[in-house]
């Protein structure tokens, strides 16, 4: 892969990792909330969203031609996560939230 192609990448490897430790850190936070059962599809939704992450770093880092398709998805699998974590008022959903709109932001730049 040529060096401005990885410079170009690198915003959006910066955002898909902090969303994979937004979405592992909100999983295991809500895992301790007292009334987890409200927390199922958060929790669901932090599982994808990491996955997916994982993945689209690993296609950008790659070089791979197939890294609109992976970030488009990623952009949708984020953007469902952020709305999930939005309707939480604990911290770590909020950041979680947060994560997963500037990953789906940087995710549709690279999906264009």
């Amino acid at each position: 892969m040529s060096h401005e192609k990885y410079e170009e990448y690198q915003d959006c490897i910066a955002a898909c990792h902090a969303c994979v430790v937004a979405c592992n850190h909100c999983a295991a936070s809500c895992l301790q909330e007292p009334h987890v059962e409200h927390m199922v599809r958060c929790i669901a939704l932090d599982s994808d969203c990491a996955q997916i992450c994982q993945l689209a770093i690993a296609f950008m880092s790659g070089g791979s031609d197939h890294v609109a398709s992976v970030c488009r998805v990623c952009a949708e699998i984020c953007e469902a996560c952020g709305e999930e974590c939005a309707k939480h008022d604990m911290d770590h959903c909020q950041q979680c939230a947060e994560a997963c709109r500037r990953c789906a932001a940087e995710c549709r730049k690279m999906a264009a």
